[in-house]
């Protein structure tokens, strides 16, 4: 009983005690703020590195190299496809392109595969599986290679096909896939990323608020105590000290709620689409490749057919369709979109992007792309029908061709348009990492400074009172 009693007389039963305990309570919680928003601060920083500069970058070298993959593949078709016998009746034009844009390929391909396996590291899965891509990949190079040589020498074409069907099985059968599982692991990473960070950043906010609203409250008790005690309406330190404190508080939360708000619009408003548009531009250097296997490779032709519809589908599903019906459903259920854009018929990755419109013109470009691809898709047709009347060199033509109104131009401008929407999400997203990133540089030293000041604050305005008691 002694014993509690001196320490009541100690912190609590003489005003100079209560003083003192009151200012101690307003410099803990003021510094155990403080602390929480610099923590915070730390870690929404942290979180911003990781989003843009791991998970983000990882996951598009991934779709990058299944781009690459399906684009040099479809080049070394269009070179047997172009080449003539030995050179002779070589088509100058899209044989000169398609050698450029191989190499093009190869080297892409091999860059992602440098970034793929540094980025993998601590990962066994993706290690395992960049391994065994670069292992595949060094073995469908060699298929390759030798269907080429093969078609340089006169009567090889033969050979050439059988060299190429291995490397395209190759690529179709663990390439392709593998490629595809590291984009699906690496997004997944991104999103269980973001996920924490925004639950992280949701509790740091609700603590802050708490924190702040007892810090104000503490402020509150101490400025009516003195009030009451000293017959004084405010004591100024105290009530600046309370103004900074709210402002700080204000400042934090601001701070938070703009990460979270940042990070949900890098993820969900712009890097969704773009993971959406990344597998569309790889779908469709597949299925434009699957046109050149199909005039390459007259055994084959049934199964490049069903193969184009497939990943037709995929960009653009409509239920039920062949390729006989696919453009007349194309047509309607466009026609369906455009007269009620909450009418939607149609499944797959363009659906993906019109679901997710956020930005300034983003709709505008993705409806280009979708219109671009209508014209596309009408070329195959022609394709198909010019092979049919037998008139084989003029299918070949119209598919390798680069002048205006040939394929390859309508497929340049579809991916030209298809280009135009993913940078329009790669932009929102630089910006709202840049922005989220300034909410935090911007406004945690100016709330950490007010922070400070209140505690200063704090105890100039208690000075003079406690010097009372001396």
């Amino acid at each position: 009983m002694a014993a509690r009693a001196a320490l009541r007389r100690r912190f609590w039963a003489t005003v100079p005690a209560r003083l003192r305990l009151l200012r101690a309570a307003t410099v803990s919680l003021t510094a155990a703020l403080a602390v929480l928003l610099l923590v915070a601060g730390l870690a929404a920083n942290g979180a911003w590195g990781s989003v843009a500069d791991r998970d983000a970058l990882r996951t598009t070298s991934a779709a990058d190299l299944d781009l690459a993959l399906n684009d040099m593949d479809a080049q070394a078709a269009n070179i047997l496809l172009s080449g003539g016998d030995a050179g002779k009746g070589r088509l100058l034009t899209p044989y000169g392109k398609a050698v450029g844009f191989y190499g093009d390929a190869r080297r892409e391909i091999g860059h992602d595969l440098r970034t793929l396996a540094v980025a993998a590291q601590g990962d066994r899965a993706d290690e395992k599986t960049v391994e065994s891509l670069t292992d595949d990949f060094a073995e469908y190079q060699e298929l390759i290679g030798r269907a080429l040589a093969n078609d340089d020498r006169s009567g090889g074409k033969a050979s050439a096909l059988v060299d190429y069907r291995q490397a395209t099985d190759l690529l179709q059968s663990r390439l392709l896939p593998a490629s595809r599982t590291l984009v699906s692991s690496n997004d997944r990473a991104f999103e269980a990323e973001y996920t924490a960070a925004r639950s992280t950043v949701s509790d740091q906010l609700t603590a802050a608020l708490a924190l702040g609203a007892l810090l104000l409250a503490v402020l509150g008790v101490l400025q009516w105590y003195l009030a009451r005690r000293f017959r004084r309406i405010l004591n100024p330190g105290v009530l600046a000290a309370t103004v900074c404190t709210l402002l700080a508080v204000i400042l934090g939360a601001q701070m938070l709620s703009a990460s979270a708000e940042h990070l949900r619009g890098a993820r969900r408003d712009a890097f969704d689409s773009v993971v959406a548009l990344s597998s569309a531009r790889a779908i469709s250097y597949d299925a434009n490749a699957d046109e050149s296997r199909y005039l390459l490779d007259p055994q084959r032709r049934d199964r490049y057919a069903d193969s184009f519809l497939a990943k037709s589908q995929e960009l653009y599903g409509i239920q039920g369709a062949n390729l006989a019906t696919y453009d007349a459903g194309l047509a309607t259920t466009w026609q369906a979109y455009e007269s009620d854009h909450e009418d939607l018929r149609f499944t797959g990755e363009f659906r993906r992007e019109l679901d997710n419109i956020t930005f300034p013109g983003e709709r505008a470009a993705a409806e280009r792309t979708v219109e671009t691809y209508a014209v596309y898709q009408r070329d195959d047709r022609k394709i198909r029908a010019l092979l049919a009347a037998g008139k084989e060199r003029e299918a070949v033509e119209f598919c390798m061709g680069w002048e205006p109104g040939t394929s390859n131009a309508h497929f340049g401008a579809w991916m030209a348009a298809l280009d135009k929407v993913t940078d329009i999400n790669r932009a929102h997203f630089t910006a709202s990492v840049r922005a989220g990133r300034s909410a935090v540089g911007g406004l945690l030293p100016w709330a950490g400074g007010l922070l400070l000041a209140a505690m200063l604050l704090t105890a100039l305005g208690l000075r003079p009172r406690l010097a009372e008691f001396r």
